[in-house]
């Protein structure tokens, strides 16, 4: 799309930047900085159908529509696709329940939430392609909030994306990378940096001592400066996730692969579980919370292989993933 000005024609990338700043502006105004979860869940349910439909139309294939309900309050709706053309599995899943007793998870270390009732809601997604040249990504924007009568509520926001390649390529980093840093421009020159070392700290396997991927960013128990502008932040994040990431599955979707290249994407995968299982604070939170295992669960990757002590051959494309791309690097 192009608009013309004055006999000049001004390009759809400008078109868009002025229309995002618009959205921005009109949320400003219009977004009370008291929470409104209702505003809150508004936007993921959209968000989430808007996510299925363009990931249906790279894969050829629908998603399943799995509605749940939560026995002591809530429920969500998971959309599933497995053996698809595209994905071996792919989960994009939302979220809204609610309780009296928060789970050690989120209670440690915020005894200021004890016997408050609390809400959460989210849109969560991790996809894995069949391909070993596609690489896996996760996304996840969410938001809490605790009451208690009398008393002021407590919220935040959280979330991010980070990519998993099995084998690398530069441009799919930056461009990835970029995605990010253009979700956080709008919000001050210093949050891409900050988020960015967060979600490196953040999915680091201690126990292997590597990053699980190639990062992104990743931030939570954001409050302040007050509600409208970390909503804000939340839409933009979740508004990028689609040209951070498809453009680069539909470049690597078709790479002619064989079983060495099979045989490594499993082995990798195993890492993925590794990290959900043992680390991962949304996994945690889930399971202590009595959430629903099915859809807490479905990040898992179908196939995995796990082996002792194994080692790539050097100078081979798998070690330079670890050489090149397992590592804390400025991208952008």
């Amino acid at each position: 799309m192009t608009l013309l000005h004055s006999g000049r024609c001004i390009p759809a990338s400008a078109v868009h930047k002025v229309q995002s700043a618009l959205n921005l502006f009109s949320l400003y105004i219009v977004t009370p900085s008291l929470p409104t979860p209702a505003a809150v869940k508004e936007y993921l349910l959209g968000l989430q159908a808007r996510i299925v439909a363009a990931l249906e139309s790279v894969d050829g294939q629908a998603f399943g529509t799995d509605s749940w309900q939560r026995p002591e309050g809530g429920g969500g709706i998971s959309r599933i696709i497995e053996n698809g053309n595209v994905f071996e599995r792919g989960g994009v899943g939302f979220s809204h329940v609610m309780g009296k007793n928060l789970p050690p998870s989120a209670a440690a270390n915020r005894p200021e939430l004890a016997g408050r009732n609390w809400e959460a809601m989210g849109v969560s997604l991790v996809l894995h392609p069949r391909n070993p040249y596609a690489p896996t990504v996760h996304m996840n924007v969410r938001f809490f909030t605790a009451t208690a009568e009398g008393q002021e509520a407590i919220w935040w926001f959280g979330g991010g994306m980070d990519l998993t390649p099995y084998y690398g390529f530069e441009e799919d980093a930056r461009h990835f990378h970029q995605s990010c840093r253009d979700a956080l421009q709008a919000f001050g020159d210093d949050v891409h940096p900050r988020y960015k070392k967060w979600c490196d700290d953040y999915f680091y396997l201690k126990h292997r001592q590597e990053p699980r991927g190639i990062g992104g960013i990743f931030f939570d128990d954001l409050n302040t400066p007050d509600f409208a502008q970390c909503f804000a932040l939340q839409q933009s994040v979740g508004d990028h996730f689609i040209a951070a990431y498809l453009p680069i599955l539909q470049k690597r979707m078709d790479t002619p692969y064989g079983e060495r290249e099979r045989d490594f994407q499993t082995y990798r995968r195993g890492r993925y579980v590794e990290f959900n299982l043992v680390f991962d604070r949304g996994t945690l939170f889930g399971l202590q919370s009595g959430g629903r295992t099915e859809s807490i669960l479905m990040s898992m990757p179908p196939v995995v292989t796990w082996r002792y002590n194994w080692q790539p051959e050097a100078g081979s494309p798998e070690a330079r993933l670890y050489s090149d791309f397992l590592i804390h690097r400025d991208w952008v």
